[in-house]
């Protein structure tokens, strides 16, 4: 009997030690993000020309008054064309889902960054042009204020 009682106790031992390695590995996964002294220069600009993301086929509009973005956009991200509409559309799916959770927990989360949440359809063609304006504010506004929107690290 008592010899099964320190198996039971081994066993539980192990398996507490292998969950605690897992979760441990999950979290050492985040890299320093190296900022370019191009983005530290679009990061700094007082800019504030806003930047339209919009589709009128599906009366899809959102207006991005971040200072920065403008230049970023036009000086760093990558050209129109370098990522698939897929692509763009899997990772904004992802990245709208995490901002929408943050934008409703203001105690949890800088209610400053989070203003309100983002009307962003799974299944709704949105086109191109929304997309990748989308996508890179995510990677802009991540890089810019040390955030992560999804288990990717936001490189350009």
């Amino acid at each position: 009997m008592k010899k099964k009682r320190n198996i039971k106790n081994l066993f539980t031992v192990i398996i507490c030690s292998i969950s605690l390695v897992w979760l441990s590995g999950c979290g050492a996964s985040k890299e320093a993000i190296s900022i370019s002294e191009e983005e530290k220069m679009a990061f700094a600009s007082d800019d504030d020309k806003p930047v339209s993301i919009s589709n009128e086929d599906v009366e899809y509009e959102i207006t991005i008054i971040d200072p920065g973005f403008y230049t970023w956009l036009n000086s760093v991200a990558r050209p129109e064309g370098y990522y698939s509409q897929t692509f763009l559309e899997n990772r904004n799916r992802l990245m709208v889902l995490e901002w929408n959770q943050r934008a409703i927990q203001p105690r949890r989360f800088n209610p400053d960054l989070y203003l309100m949440q983002i009307d962003y359809k799974s299944g709704v063609d949105y086109g191109y042009d929304v997309n990748y304006k989308l996508y890179n504010y995510f990677i802009f506004f991540q890089r810019k204020y040390n955030q992560r929107l999804g288990a990717f690290v936001p490189r350009i």
